[in-house]
């Protein structure tokens, strides 16, 4: 954002000024200067009040509706355990080949679904695929062929990719780069929530359930997840939030105040119209923080693959399949609990690559004792271990993205995208790494995920390395009174540092 304009501690024009045509009669600008001069007490107040209604508003309809994102993902998984492979003549690899094969419709949509939510309201746009997507995961239920369940996996994929990625996008435009990892820390409790309740779920399904009016109950499971995801699909387009400059729940000053906070915390303004689509791809594709984030996300979902294996891992316990699915419960529940205290710390801290160094030597951990011993007790706590780690660092790997990618909106919408298009491939091929034969200790993934964790921790620190390097310049450019421009691709306005 080159401009001739003085600017002051906020990175906001002075009202003598004119900023990208914008000159002292500008109402934006100067409704941001009037919060700009408010006092510490005022701002600290409204923030509290209209974070409270943010959070009643957007949090909990998310988090359940990434509930149902991911267990209609994954139940699978519990299917396996009643008579889904009998049933459809599967043998060998063909459960891993239907849990990959989920993924290639799902990278398909990731990049364009994200630049459209810039331009669409994201509460219409992702009730209605959600709403898509409950249809087609009951429609699974009606499979009677291995080809025929690959055929919906493949478009259950491609309907669920824009969820995901939208529905951080969506929290990164209410967030600052400090409240937002605790928020997604919430938001993707989802999935580890959908883990503890499809084991409990998928354990009265089967358990009650199997034959009922001649039906097996693993179809079951897939008409009562698909029907619940339909209802609460089309209760979101009727509460879920749109951004903050189009929210008409929220008061005019509310409003305002809400598009002034993320102004503060970027030192930019956030117009999704000031760049196009295809200008905002540039501007990400030419970033080359872009591809060590790439690497970053995409290895931490590889580290993450044995979450639509996990009833069959504890299965090797020993227990009966009722007993093995109420087992994941309490592992998910603490890797709930222990998400939630991580990202607080990481948010009041501003520590990013610390905190997933630590929980990534957490999971390499708990991925060595499962493969050195066949014992329950250790093995059992070792279960524990690994997705603590690895679920826990992954949602402040997501938050890193956007924090580091923040301005404007069409690069940051396609920063998130592509990190996790290409981050998802892991799922593709990370599926087969743990194939029924190599239980019940699963060497060969054990071993690798630990090796991957180790990865994933060095190139955090790389990566820190990297932003503080680059916050050095930026404190230079500022000190000197350079072109901030000329040392900073990403426009930003003065005072904006990057979170390490």
């Amino acid at each position: 954002m080159k401009t001739d304009a003085k600017v002051d501690d906020m990175g906001l024009a002075t009202e003598s000024e004119h900023v990208e045509g914008k000159g002292p009669s500008d109402p934006t600008l100067q409704i941001y200067l009037e919060f700009a001069s408010k006092d510490a007490e005022w701002k600290a107040a409204n923030t509290k009040k209209l974070l409270r209604k943010v959070d009643i508003r957007l949090l909990p309809l998310l988090v359940i509706m990434y509930l149902l994102n991911f267990l209609d993902r994954s139940n699978l998984a519990q299917a396996r355990l009643g008579s889904l492979e009998k049933d459809l003549g599967m043998k060998g690899t063909d459960f891993n080949l239907a849990t990959s094969i989920l993924f290639v419709g799902y990278l398909l949509m990731q990049l364009p679904s994200n630049l459209l939510l810039t331009r669409v309201r994201p509460s219409l746009y992702l009730g209605c695929v959600m709403a898509v997507w409950g249809v087609i995961s009951a429609a699974q239920s009606a499979t009677h062929s291995f080809g025929g369940l690959l055929a919906c996996r493949i478009m259950l994929g491609i309907v669920e990719a824009p969820f995901f990625p939208g529905a951080i996008m969506l929290m990164s435009s209410w967030y600052t780069r400090a409240e937002l990892a605790h928020r997604i820390a919430w938001f993707y409790s989802g999935s580890s929530l959908a883990n503890m309740f499809g084991g409990l779920l998928a354990a009265g399904i089967l358990g009650n359930m199997d034959g009922a009016h001649g039906i097996a109950g693993w179809r079951w499971l897939f008409i009562i997840e698909g029907v619940i995801t339909v209802g609460v699909a089309l209760t979101s387009t009727f509460i879920l939030p749109n951004f903050p400059a189009t929210s008409m729940w929220l008061s005019d000053e509310e409003r305002h105040f809400a598009q002034w906070r993320m102004v503060d915390d970027a030192k930019e303004s956030d117009d999704s119209g000031a760049v196009g689509l295809f200008d905002g791809v540039k501007m990400v594709v030419t970033d080359y923080r872009l591809y060590l984030f790439i690497i970053l996300q995409h290895l931490s979902l590889l580290s993450q693959t044995f979450q639509y294996f996990f009833p069959t891992i504890v299965k090797t316990l020993g227990f009966g399949e009722i007993a093995t699915l109420l087992l994941t419960v309490p592992v998910w529940f603490a890797t709930f609990l222990v998400s939630l205290i991580v990202t607080r710390t990481a948010g009041k801290t501003g520590d990013r690559s610390i905190h997933i160094m630590c929980l990534l030597a957490v999971s390499c951990l708990g991925n060595i004792i499962v493969v050195s011993t066949t014992k329950t007790g250790p093995r059992f706590f070792a279960m524990f271990l690994m997705p603590i780690g690895a679920v826990s660092a992954y949602q402040i790997i997501i938050t890193w993205v956007a924090n580091s990618f923040q301005r404007p909106m069409v690069k940051r919408s396609a920063a998130i995208a592509i990190c996790n298009m290409i981050g998802n491939t892991a799922s593709i091929y990370g599926s087969y790494m743990y194939p029924s034969s190599d239980g019940p200790r699963y060497l060969g993934g054990g071993v690798a995920v630990a090796v991957i964790c180790l990865v994933i921790a060095a190139l955090a620190f790389v990566i820190r390395l990297v932003l503080i390097r680059e916050n050095k310049k930026i404190a230079i450019a500022e000190s000197e009174n350079i072109d901030i421009d000329e040392i900073n691709t990403e426009g930003r306005g003065i005072g904006f540092r990057y979170f390490y």
